[in-house]
């Protein structure tokens, strides 16, 4: 008796298990795509300090095959506008207060990272917005000329710039900039640093910046940065960087 009583139970167990095994637990799949909304760059706003957003003259959207609007808007609605906030907030009582940002790049302590840090993120990427256009404008009249004397051709001076800006580790900047003799030249820098501050290999002023941190191209390019560069001269605004030559020559 005790013997059925066990062979029993064990088929009962049995049963359980195997229910349990084959249980089936109905999930609900999506039926509608989540759509993702786009905002507007007119609508981004600085906190009130001393230092507001350069205004994009285009729709996120503008930049495409080139740069996607999802990078367009994270890039300038999150990365950039956190560097102003915290900047005009570092700012606060100092004697930068007043000043403006090239003087401050310039003068800067480099010990003070949280100031070097947010006063150099929001320079760079004031100028990389500031340069980016829907419609490629191709270098004309002075600094044309001026890229011919110094790098002997437009073309070279694209693979130079795209050399220096795939063999950059890690994260930083590409720059095309006018250094103290007047001479075109090309460098980069790391993190936020800019040839405006001290202490950097090459100084001078920037005319052109190209952000080679992950956020500017990592959406569409993933770990291909070298498409991300390559596409990057198809959406320059080669008037203006013209324009911002002619002012460096000046000073």
């Amino acid at each position: 008796m005790k013997k059925l009583l066990f062979i029993l139970f064990c088929l009962f167990m049995i049963s359980c298990h195997k229910k349990k095994l084959t249980e089936v637990v109905e999930v609900p799949l999506p039926t509608i795509e989540e759509k993702i909304e786009i905002g507007d760059p007119s609508d981004v706003r600085a906190i009130e300090g001393s230092f507001e957003l350069q205004k994009l003259n285009f729709k996120y959207s503008a930049l495409e095959p080139s740069i996607d609007a999802l990078t367009m808007e994270n890039h300038y609605s999150k990365h950039y506008l956190n560097y102003a906030n915290n900047l005009n907030i570092a700012l606060i009582g100092t004697e930068f207060e007043n000043s403006s940002i090239e003087d401050i790049c310039k003068k800067l302590d480099l010990d003070n990272f949280e100031l070097r840090n947010n006063a150099g993120g929001y320079y760079n990427h004031s100028l990389y917005f500031d340069n980016l256009s829907p419609k490629l404008i191709l270098p004309k009249d002075t600094l044309a000329g001026a890229i011919n004397k110094d790098f002997g051709s437009f073309e070279n001076l694209k693979i130079q710039l795209t050399a220096a800006a795939n063999n950059h580790f890690g994260s930083g900047w590409a720059w095309l900039l006018v250094n103290k003799s007047g001479t075109l030249q090309i460098c980069t820098t790391p993190n936020q640093d800019n040839p405006l501050m001290v202490k950097q290999i090459i100084t001078g002023t920037p005319i052109l910046a190209l952000d080679i941190w992950e956020h500017a191209y990592y959406l569409k390019y993933m770990n291909q940065r070298k498409k991300y560069v390559d596409t990057f001269f198809t959406i320059i605004d080669w008037k203006k960087v013209g324009e911002k030559y002619e002012q460096a020559l000046k000073k």
